[in-house]
């Protein structure tokens, strides 16, 4: 029996609704709450494993182990700030949930970007700061590398989003078939040919896609990333979005040119949370169930009001349940193989607003290192 298009319009503006009716009533602040901002930071969670704890995160090696890697990547968009995220994070126990949860913990200390060596670089046209990402790039490629080539879980806290060259970098050398989850109001499949602005935090995507000729990458002209020139590459359908609602018009043509699987804001107010994850993992499984996932979760994914101290903010993002259904669906897939969280900066709101946002973001990092209600 199929709906009527009144009806399926009715049914989509009843989720709508839905969401923000569950949006505002997530962030009313309890009468003990002086953080300001959504005030949810009063709000606890119990920290408990998956009972099917021995069915997650297969592809580690036993016993499972977590490296922790902050990569305090500040030079791919313009507001300092972003490389503050792996300190706040572990200052906040980070270390203590991952081990309640039933890992054993690597804590490396963070990768050093020092930028003095290249004080007299040049940027090419539309790449800022490009040999500093460059830099850090392959800095933090090499140590994904070597985790995962060692069984290891490799954890990743931005840092701004171009981190996510390096990440993926170093985790296509060993998992060149990778699934990769990315998270994100915005699409980031931009190179400096398409760039509005040159922050190379809207290009991981863009640079490391497989395009075709005439919109491929010369990474022998790009300073500092001769380490690309050779690869690897990301097959357009090795990638879901989630949470899309922001994307330049350079982007909207070559996600429908190279068929790549975008879920918008749209198609979860339409479909809910739930089914778009169930249609991500059907397309990221074809022809393989098990294969290996990687999430890169960028808190701007979430709805300002819930996470207001990130950068490039857009208003109707995920809800605070459906933020953590994304996370907690993807640990629960037992294929999450990697994960990164990005784009926390504490200077973009007041003390409240940055606290309940690094609150959120380590709950976010519970669930998807296995957190559940069950």
């Amino acid at each position: 029996m199929s709906l009527s298009f009144q009806s399926l319009s009715l049914k989509t503006l009843q989720r709508v609704a839905s969401r923000q009716t569950r949006l505002f009533t997530t962030a009313i602040p309890g009468p003990s709450s002086e953080t300001g901002g959504a005030g949810i930071g009063n709000v606890e969670s119990r920290l408990l494993p998956s009972m099917n704890d021995a069915e997650l995160f297969k592809h580690c090696k036993y016993p499972r182990t977590t490296s922790i890697i902050g990569a305090p990547m500040t030079y791919g968009q313009p507001f300092v700030g972003t490389d503050a995220g792996p300190s706040l994070l572990r200052e906040r126990g980070l270390r203590n949930i991952l081990t309640s949860l039933g890992w054993r913990v690597e804590d490396l200390p963070d990768l050093d970007f020092d930028p003095e060596q290249f004080s007299g670089s040049v940027d090419p046209p539309n790449a800022r700061n490009c040999s500093l990402v460059a830099h850090g790039s392959e800095i933090l490629a090499d140590t994904v590398e070597s985790k995962l080539r060692k069984g290891q879980f490799p954890l990743v806290l931005g840092g701004d989003h171009s981190i996510g060259i390096g990440s993926l970098t170093g985790i296509l050398r060993v998992i060149p078939d990778i699934g990769i989850i990315w998270v994100d109001a915005h699409a980031d499949l931009n190179t400096p040919a398409t760039s509005g602005s040159g922050n190379m935090h809207g290009m991981p995507i863009g640079l490391l896609l497989d395009h075709t000729e005439e919109n491929a990458v010369d990474f022998s002209k790009l300073p500092g990333f001769e380490f690309l020139v050779d690869g690897p590459r990301i097959s357009p359908d090795q990638i879901v979005y989630i949470g899309l609602r922001d994307i330049d018009p350079t982007e909207r043509v070559w996600l429908r040119d190279y068929g790549i699987k975008a879920f918008t804001m749209y198609d979860i107010d339409h479909f809910g949370i739930g089914q778009v994850m169930d249609m991500a993992f059907e397309h990221l499984y074809k022809g393989n169930p098990n294969r290996p996932l990687h999430i890169s979760y960028d808190i701007d994914a979430v709805d300002p009001v819930l996470a207001p101290a990130t950068g490039t903010k857009v208003r109707g993002g995920l809800t605070f349940r459906e933020a953590h259904f994304v996370a907690e669906a993807a640990a629960q897939s037992g294929n999450l193989a990697s994960a990164e969280i990005v784009e926390f900066n504490p200077t973009l709101s007041d003390d409240g607003g940055a606290s309940e946002t690094l609150e959120l973001g380590e709950q976010l990092i519970s669930s998807f290192m296995g957190q559940s209600i069950i």
